[in-house]
């Protein structure tokens, strides 16, 4: 309950099951948006489904647990196939979580948007790095040996700067590897 209502404070939950409708009081319980509750949902509702909030410009990811998920979970922007048992079968889908760990996806999703920050910024590193080679370069005033040790050294630049970046959230996240 407390990961569904973490969640649902930064996210639109939608939950889609193939079971009847009768699941539904109990499932109040973790969902306090009825109207987000939809059941009796087939392999290719639930594929239209997500169809039809990525066509509203959403950006949609998918947790399910069988084969009757597989069409969605490969539609959706990332398909996180969730099981009791990770060495079984599993749907085609982008990462595979525990069930055990299921409450801490919001810390991975976290640490996910973390991430593309600093692969963000190291792009920007690379601009700048590029930026400034050129302009000396253009100038001159780069000599060719000063360049081939300078070219390497901006990639073991970049790689290091996110490799501790990445280290440093993990840490902070508390994610242990």
């Amino acid at each position: 309950k407390e990961t569904i209502n973490e969640l649902a404070s930064h996210y639109e939950l939608h939950l889609l099951s193939g079971d009847n409708p009768a699941e539904r009081n109990h499932l109040k319980n973790y969902f306090s948006d009825n109207e987000n509750m939809h059941f009796e949902q087939s392999p290719s509702d639930k594929l239209a489904f997500i169809k039809n909030l990525q066509h509203n410009k959403k950006q949609v990811m998918m947790l399910g647990d069988g084969l009757n998920d597989a069409g969605a979970l490969l539609q959706s922007y990332a398909g996180i196939a969730v099981t009791d048992n990770v060495n079984n079968f599993s749907p085609a889908c982008d990462g595979i979580l525990d069930a055990k760990q299921f409450a801490k996806i919001p810390v991975f999703l976290k640490f996910s948007k973390t991430s593309m920050k600093i692969i963000f910024a190291s792009y920007i590193i690379s601009f700048l790095y590029n930026t400034v080679g050129t302009w000396f370069a253009v100038q001159g005033e780069l000599s060719p040996v000063f360049a081939a040790i300078i070219m390497p050294l901006s990639t073991v630049t970049i790689v290091i700067f996110t490799t501790l970046s990445s280290n440093i959230a993990a840490y902070y996240y508390n994610i242990k590897h």
